[in-house]
């Protein structure tokens, strides 16, 4: 499920995301009942969507937490598109945004990317929030500000620093969403990830018996990582949540080795050099 962020009228959820001068909903709705605001609204989305996933959240669901009527949401909230915005942009405000550089940017950016990876995890539905159209509000910006302050001083040019931040942001997203899924995957189907790779592993042996001749890369590949993956951990499912989250702390050393050594040589790669289109 993927849900496009800035769905909902621009005006009004622009000004909902920064509070500003059109921003209307602060006053608490009168009557027996606790009183609503958007950010009482937008904490029981977050709950929601926490609880049962991205899948659940309607401005029904919200109202049944609040003990109201969706139809009393929507002095506030205009519709679930500004709801996901406000969402996604008030869980971001968790985040810390700022990290010490005194041991250099890599220890630094590696901090970040820790917070970022538990985030992911703590709140899975945000992954589902597309990227494509960023939501634009002070949380997502404030993100983008922590890595920059981290990341612009490091003597490489500004194009390319946008580029590699946005490496960085994808590649820890990327890796989190497939500890997620792993997560997400045997209260969904109702079996365990050791179950579904013990019963297809045995059926590829079964119907493809000449596997390692058709791919004797792979296989040799495989049959060594399997049995390093072993004496690691007495573990041999190399697909689970633990090998997503080595393969996270690999590709993320890789990722800031290339950031290191662009630093040290001062070379520029020639997408940096090449002439803009018009």
């Amino acid at each position: 499920m993927v849900v496009f962020a800035g769905q909902g009228d621009a005006r009004r959820s622009m000004a909902l995301l920064w509070r500003s001068a059109d921003f209307r909903g602060t006053r608490a709705m009168p009557g027996p009942k606790p009183g609503l605001d958007v950010d009482t609204i937008v904490a029981a989305g977050i709950a929601v969507a926490d609880e049962h996933g991205m899948a659940a959240l309607s401005m029904r669901a919200v109202g049944a937490r609040l003990e109201r009527t969706a139809m009393s949401l929507y002095t506030y909230v205009p519709s679930k598109d500004e709801l996901v915005d406000l969402m996604h942009d008030r869980v971001l405000a968790e985040l810390p945004t700022e990290y010490d550089t005194g041991a250099g940017w890599r220890a630094a950016i590696t901090a970040w990317a820790d917070d970022m990876w538990a985030f992911y995890l703590r709140h899975p539905w945000v992954l589902q929030v597309s990227q494509a159209r960023p939501v634009l509000g002070p949380g997502e910006y404030a993100q983008l500000e922590t890595v920059v302050r981290i990341l612009g001083g490091i003597g490489l040019e500004p194009l390319r620093v946008r580029r590699l931040i946005a490496v960085l942001f994808q590649f820890v997203r990327g890796m989190a969403r497939v500890t997620a899924e792993h997560r997400q995957a045997g209260p969904a189907t109702g079996v365990s990830d050791e179950e579904w790779w013990a019963v297809r592993s045995a059926l590829l042996m079964e119907v493809a018996p000449d596997f390692a001749e058709r791919f004797p890369a792979l296989a040799a590949l495989e049959s060594h990582a399997t049995a390093a993956a072993e004496e690691e951990s007495g573990e041999a499912a190399p697909y689970m949540e633990r090998e997503a989250e080595e393969a996270f702390r690999v590709g993320l050393a890789l990722i800031l080795d290339g950031i290191d050594a662009a630093v040290r040589t001062g070379v520029s790669s020639p997408a940096d050099d090449a002439p803009s289109t018009p």
